[in-house]
């Protein structure tokens, strides 16, 4: 286990170790690329099955089994374009469009993306509007929920 001493910018081979600031990302869908209010969802959890073995008390084997990820949700601010409900109209009509998406993150001062993911076979399972209260003065938000077939670095 590292010390706090260990974990410095003077310590060789512990670059890596700074935490990254979220501090804006992009989200690339088909052929348009948009900025985000909020992006939740990516994660990848293996659940875990547990073997007793006969005549062996003392212990449960714990081994993988099936791996699944959660579904993606974007949050933007609602604009005049409805790409989004667009696209969820198709699965409405019977027309399933999956679009790999590359979501990526970068910080203020640098150009380039930091990290980034890919979400494959995406496709659009939810798609909430805004919620609407007389004298509100908030942004409208919509947000669209993507059901995929796994992700990754990319």
């Amino acid at each position: 286990m590292a010390r706090s001493a260990d974990v410095s910018p003077n310590n060789p081979g512990m670059d890596n170790v700074r935490a990254i600031s979220n501090s804006f990302f992009y989200v690339q869908i088909a052929n348009f690329t948009i900025a985000f209010k909020e992006v939740s969802g990516l994660q990848i959890e293996t659940e875990v099955f547990e073997y007793r073995e006969g005549g062996v008390n003392d212990y449960i084997h714990r081994l993988p089994g099936p791996t699944k990820s959660g579904n993606i949700i974007l949050k933007r601010g609602i604009a005049p374009t409805q790409e989004f409900m667009e696209w969820y109209e198709k699965i409405l009509a019977g027309n399933i469009e999956c679009h790999d998406v590359i979501i990526s993150m970068h910080e203020l001062e640098i150009k380039d993306p930091i990290i980034k993911w890919k979400v494959n076979q995406a496709w659009p399972c939810k798609w909430s509007g805004p919620n609407f209260v007389a004298g509100d003065n908030v942004v409208a938000v919509e947000s669209l929920e993507l059901a995929h077939a796994g992700l990754g670095r990319a």
